[in-house]
């Protein structure tokens, strides 16, 4: 059998050695692959080949999550700061992003999922062929299930951002997919087509549920750092939530807690019981991104200077509307929790205790960005006396508080109201273990379907809190809700995700799959309109892969995003 290699990179060094003795010269090597003739070799491959960018950045800067602080607001003042960087701007108003090609671009993100899924390709080559010749033993079997589920993972993380969201097999035919890779490349400037959005679900779900009974935990020595069997059983809720095959994604959801009948509080951040030992911003990231927390399901480093663009430029952020329906929101759990600012103006303001002193800001009260926690950097030197080195920003790519909400949604479509109810309670109380809240507890009211529909429903909360809901229009399903009281459950959950989950960039999926419309305000005196359908949703392929052939994302007319601005921005939130 022919051992299989893969190049990692070119060793310039054996060029420029040419003028060396010859004998040393030829006594080396002409190939320096690495051959992939051992299960080791494949394990510790596959152990490079998780995505190392980060989607989180620009599918924030998309969603309803940040504003411009060069628009004015509802007093008419407006500032003259600066993005981060032009690409920034471009992401932000939904345009194609041609001036940034870093780790947080879609650029960035195209390339490191198909590096990696490559790596899956390249241990699944090696792996057919010793199968042909025989059965694969244990291990061999686990690692065939841990390269199935980057490369279904990696695809449908791909599927996401640059393709519109799953609408079902029948609207699916007419929407282009991305490239599914399932060998390892083996030409130069090959010609790959999308095909449709229909035949990447298939791929998707095929690769997914060979997987799934393949992951073996006794492969990771950190498990936690690879897709083990929690990870795999998260993703696969997350896949049938966003499919609306709320059958499977319950049954997964329970997977992942280990039992329907385990309580799903033992699986939510306990950062709220340790403020008093953070100082830093970090501290924050150090705690939530740690291995041994139950929350975590799933962590994945990632090369990202995400934290930067909140702390360095606060032209966009998380401000007004996008700050009162997040961070400093209320719900009707929290509403009469209020918080006292300390700049000498003596104002209050309702907002979510999880929250309480693991946020940061940059810049004055008037204008200045929140940002939380969860998305520290670590800073990994290179050289200190030069100050140089790589930033990271470490994912909790699934996590028990995802996966809670995730399993709300699923039972409240499936006709369970009041189990939805439960699990977000389960949360929402897990909140209020923060010093903030200590001697607090007559600030809290327990949540019941009632004050959930008169604060949703019947009292509209304003900031673009409760938008309108159009899941059903996206993706037509056989499981469908009606009435006040599960309506108003479902915008619970879509808001209490969108508190949880800020900076991450999940929020940018929910506005795609729920079919989510709004209005952008930019600079002076512009204002955009993303729609329910809206072809921006699916963000441009990047624009080197354009030129190198690939079918790019239709785009509407500016006319039909434009929309008139009011009188001086007149107010749009209660």
């Amino acid at each position: 059998m022919k051992a299989k290699k893969i190049i990692y990179t070119l060793a310039l060094g054996a060029v420029l050695g040419l003028s060396s003795c010859g004998s040393d010269f030829l006594g080396t090597p002409t190939d320096s692959r690495v051959e992939l003739d051992t299960t080791d070799k494949l394990r510790m491959l596959l152990a490079s080949s998780y995505p190392n960018y980060n989607y989180a950045w620009p599918c924030e800067l998309m969603s309803d999550n940040m504003e411009d602080n060069n628009a004015p607001d509802a007093d008419g003042l407006r500032y003259n700061l600066s993005a981060y960087d032009r690409g920034d701007e471009e992401m932000f108003r939904w345009q194609v992003c041609l001036s940034n090609t870093s780790a947080d671009s879609p650029s960035g993100i195209w390339e490191s999922n198909y590096n990696a899924i490559a790596g899956a390709n390249a241990v699944l080559e090696v792996l057919d062929e010793w199968e042909a010749k025989g059965p694969l033993d244990a291990t061999q079997r686990a690692v065939k299930g841990e390269a199935l589920m980057i490369r279904s993972y990696c695809h449908f993380m791909l599927a996401q951002i640059f393709c519109h969201p799953y609408r079902g097999d029948v609207n699916n035919e007419s929407l282009l997919g991305i490239p599914y890779i399932k060998k390892p490349e083996k030409t130069v400037k090959p010609n790959y087509q999308r095909g449709t959005l229909k035949e990447t679900y298939d791929n998707i779900r095929a690769d997914l549920e060979a997987a799934l009974p393949l992951i073996d935990n006794s492969l990771y020595e950190i498990p936690k750092y690879h897709f083990n069997k929690t990870a795999a059983d998260a993703y696969a809720a997350r896949f049938y939530l966003f499919t609306r095959e709320y059958d499977k994604c319950l049954q997964y959801c329970n997977n992942a807690f280990g039992g329907e009948n385990v309580d799903p509080a033992i699986y939510m951040s306990t950062i709220f019981q340790n403020l008093g030992n953070f100082y830093y911003i970090y501290d924050f990231g150090k705690f939530n991104q740690g291995s041994d927390k139950a929350r975590n399901f799933m962590l994945i480093a990632t090369y990202s200077q995400a934290w930067r663009h909140f702390a360095a430029s606060s032209r966009f952020g998380v401000i007004r509307d996008a700050l009162n329906s997040t961070i400093h929101g209320s719900s009707p759990s929290w509403s009469r929790f209020q918080w006292r600012l300390t700049n000498g103006k003596g104002s209050t303001f309702v907002m979510h205790p999880c929250f309480n002193g693991s946020c940061g800001s940059n810049g004055k009260s008037e204008y200045g960005s929140y940002f939380a926690g969860n998305i520290s950097e670590q800073f990994e030197y290179t050289d200190k006396v030069a100050g140089i080195g790589y930033t990271h920003v470490t994912r909790s790519e699934f996590t028990g508080e995802e996966i809670l909400f995730t399993r709300a949604e699923a039972k409240l479509f499936l006709g369970d109201i009041q189990g939805a109810v439960n699990d977000i309670s389960i949360w929402e109380k897990s909140r209020r273990n923060c010093p903030g809240a200590e001697g607090s507890e007559d600030m809290f009211v327990d949540l019941t379907i009632d004050n959930i529909r008169e604060f949703y429903v019947e009292n509209d909360p304003g900031y673009g809190i409760a938008k309108t809901i159009n899941i059903d229009q996206i993706c037509p399903s056989k499981w469908s809700i009606s009435g006040n009281d599960a309506l108003a459950v479902l915008q619970c959950i879509q808001h209490f995700r969108r508190i949880e989950m800020i900076h991450t960039g999940m929020r940018w999926f929910d506005i795609k799959r729920f079919g989510l419309e709004f209005d952008r305000k930019i600079g002076k005196d512009e204002m955009d309109h993303l729609g329910v359908f809206d072809e921006r949703k699916a963000i441009q392929i990047p624009a080197e892969i354009v030129a190198a052939g690939m079918q790019s994302n239709p785009r509407p007319s500016v006319e039909d995003t434009k929309v008139t601005p009011p009188s001086a921005y007149e107010a749009v939130s209660k």
